[in-house]
């Protein structure tokens, strides 16, 4: 209530409180609560102030509204972050048995592995690193590292090895984090090549210490990984730097394309197995000398998974733009390759020249090697925005899709570049040329979001095809095995790389395709433990034959002498791997323990290496062959140490998929 001093003079005027006169409020019919009456009344008072007072407050209320803007601004993006991750976290995942759910996956930066130097003569302490420099990447799978603190557990003692790697807490997130989580099946819809405009790189999404998981410890199996990659490594180092591959009984080195396969393939698994030191390094060559302008041809499918799939791969767990430059580079070198009459690439590619061609002896290209760059490529389309990447290995895929010659969805292994036809009709196989396609067609479809049905028809009726025409069971232990078709008659014969057909069927299944492709997974993975068990350095050969008769003293596996080398191939523990991760029987990584046990013990080269044999038969005399390819490093290390790990979100399944030399590329989300 107003004092009578203020109704009996005019009211006070200021620019901070402005009031109505009683009489202007109480009139005859009591107060006038009509919208014309309130608007002359706030006029009359607006009128009564002077110039100085309303500039002053228009002023007040033109800044308040700046600031409202501004704040909106920048804290639009991170409220609209926190909203999704809200949604993300309300989402429930499919229980693993004996593994934990998967948390929001966190990629964790290279760890140091100490291990008790008595335990393992290569490793020594190492001091803590210093916090990573981020650099510009993709949104989401560079992830800043949290401190880590890493535990060997050892049969009755508990060392522990610390590796501080603190986050760099002062970068704000500028970019809402993406969930890279596979799409449910859905109609047919193709799913579209990037749009020709090259997009903005962006900047990483940051993730704060407290949305990070609790690091899952390394355990011993894991460190024996590192110390056999430490002692790989040691060798190339010592012997064979940035050359394709070490030779490590002679001390020296091979070429292939003299690009430095080995140090590109394992580049990601450095990352992975957390050797900080040696993935610097091998940074700092493939900044200085890697270079692929020169007088050379390479084939277009091993350099597309090795070399284009390693540098994506290492580009995505690191987001430094470095390797996605060199991506760029090798890319746009091999696209020569495409243009042939059928749009079937070539074989070989000259990265210098900017020419292709096929081999000297034919024009035809293995089926494998053509259908199985499309996960490299397409990635590369919509890292750099450029579609015709895509486009060029996704025509391939729908003309193959068209094609005759092609058995219950088996295809033959070669494909003529000039009529873009099958040839050698009549053979089927899932080994040697024709493997990997049908790895691809499943990864595809997963890759971009399970929305390519054609890609998931093919392989649905591929599967089918093997169970019809392929499958047979050995004797004396009845062990169901994955044979060859040869102009209606059935060969016993198996390639140890049909041992990736277990791990794809798994993956298959844990994407919703039907419960039997697990059940065959379990029968066949089991195969392939018995192709090394029953041999007698307990390594597997490059070919088996199976008994499809029982006979006295025969095993279900039989080798020819042509046919007993080892390569220190991947397929077999890679299969091992999917399987742990999809159903947590610990049998399997007891399995894949043995299988590096005999590594060991037969292809460990003292002064550092480790070599393929000639004779898995002769324990006493194993014939080394003094070479170790660069997938050693790049695959069978890398999923042995996935493999003996308990962390699912270490290269979680739902995020990434493996391309075949086993770098893994983002699953693709709707934007």
């Amino acid at each position: 209530m107003y004092s009578a001093a203020a109704s009996a003079s005019p009211p006070r005027r200021d620019f901070i409180s402005v009031t109505l006169s009683p009489e202007e409020v109480v009139g005859a019919g009591g107060y006038n609560n009509s919208k014309a009456w309130r608007r002359r009344s706030c006029w009359r008072k607006w009128k009564q102030l002077s110039r100085l007072q309303r500039s002053v407050i228009l002023f007040l209320f033109a800044f308040l509204a700046v600031c409202g803007v501004i704040s909106y601004t920048s804290m639009g993006e991170p409220w609209k972050s926190l909203t999704n991750k809200s949604l993300d976290d309300q989402r429930t995942e499919p229980e693993i048995p004996r593994l934990k759910l998967a948390n929001p996956a966190v990629l964790p930066a290279p760890q140091k592995a100490d291990a008790n130097p008595g335990d393992y003569p290569e490793l020594s302490p190492q001091k803590p690193p210093k916090p990573p420099h981020i650099r510009r990447g993709p949104s989401n799978f560079q992830i800043k590292p949290p401190w880590r603190d890493v535990r060997l557990k050892t049969k009755g003692t508990s060392r522990v090895a610390e590796e501080p790697v603190q986050a760099d807490k002062e970068e704000k997130t500028e970019k809402s984090v993406i969930s890279w989580r596979g799409a449910v099946i859905e109609p047919d819809q193709s799913t579209e090549p990037p749009s020709s405009k090259v997009k903005e790189l962006e900047k990483p999404s940051s993730v704060e210490a407290e949305d990070q998981k609790e690091p899952v410890p390394i355990n011993e199996r894991q460190m024996a990984v590192i110390e056999a990659f430490r002692h790989a490594w040691k060798g190339y180092k010592d012997f064979a730097w940035g050359h394709d591959e070490l030779k490590p009984l002679s001390k020296s080195y091979s070429e292939w394309f003299g690009l430095g396969l080995t140090l590109i393939d394992a580049l990601d698994t450095m990352w992975i197995l957390g050797l900080k030191e040696e993935f610097e390094e091998a940074r700092k060559w493939v900044a200085n000398d890697l270079v692929f302008d020169k007088n050379v041809d390479v084939n277009l499918f091993e350099s597309t998974i090795r070399i284009l799939g390693g540098l994506l791969s290492t580009y995505h767990l690191s987001g430094d733009s470095l390797f996605l430059e060199k991506a760029k580079d090798i890319g746009n070198r091999l696209m020569p390759a495409f243009k042939t009459p059928s749009k079937i690439p070539y074989s070989d590619v000259n990265i210098g020249r900017g020419t292709a061609h096929p081999p000297r002896w034919t024009s035809d290209s293995t089926v494998a090697e053509v259908t199985s760059i499309q996960l490299e490529f397409r990635e590369l389309s919509r890292l750099t925005g450029d579609d015709k990447f895509q486009k060029a290995v996704d025509e391939v895929m729908k003309h193959v899709h068209t094609l005759s010659g092609k058995n219950d969805g088996l295809v033959p292994m070669f494909i003529n570049t000039n009529s873009g036809q099958f040839t050698h009709l009549g053979v089927y196989t899932l080994g040697a040329r024709a493997d990997s396609y049908y790895e691809y067609l499943l990864k595809q479809w997963i890759q971009g979001g399970k929305k390519e049905n054609e890609l998931l028809e093919d392989y649905m009726r591929a599967i089918e095809g093997v169970k019809k025409h392929l499958l047979q069971r050995s004797q004396p232990k009845k062990l169901t095995f994955v044979g060859e078709l040869a102009h209606g008659h059935f060969s016993a014969k198996m390639d140890h790389l049909v041992c990736f057909l277990p791990g794809t069927l798994a993956l298959g299944a844990h994407n919703g395709l039907t419960a039997d492709h697990m059940q065959l997974a379990e029968a066949l993975i089991e195969t392939c433990y018995q192709m090394y068990a029953q041999v007698e350095t307990g390594l597997s050969p490059e070919i088996v034959h199976f008994n499809l008769h029982a006979q006295k003293g025969h095993k279900d596996v039989e080798i020819k002498p042509a046919d007993r080398h080892n390569l220190l191939r991947p397929e077999t523990v890679e299969s091992l791997f999917y399987m742990y991760r999809f159903t947590g029987d610990k049998k399997y990584q007891d399995w894949g323990w043995e299988i590096l046990q005999n590594f060991n013990k037969y292809t460990r080269v003292p002064t550092g290496g480790y070599t393929s044999i000639n004779n898995v038969q002769n324990p006493s005399n194993p014939e080394p062959r003094d070479k170790m390819e660069s997938f050693f490093l790049g695959e069978t290390l890398k999923y042995m140490f996935l493999l003996f790990s308990d962390d699912i979100d270490l290269i979680n399944l739902d995020k990434y998929v493996f391309n075949t030399e086993a770098h893994p590329l983002p699953i693709w989300v709707p934007e």
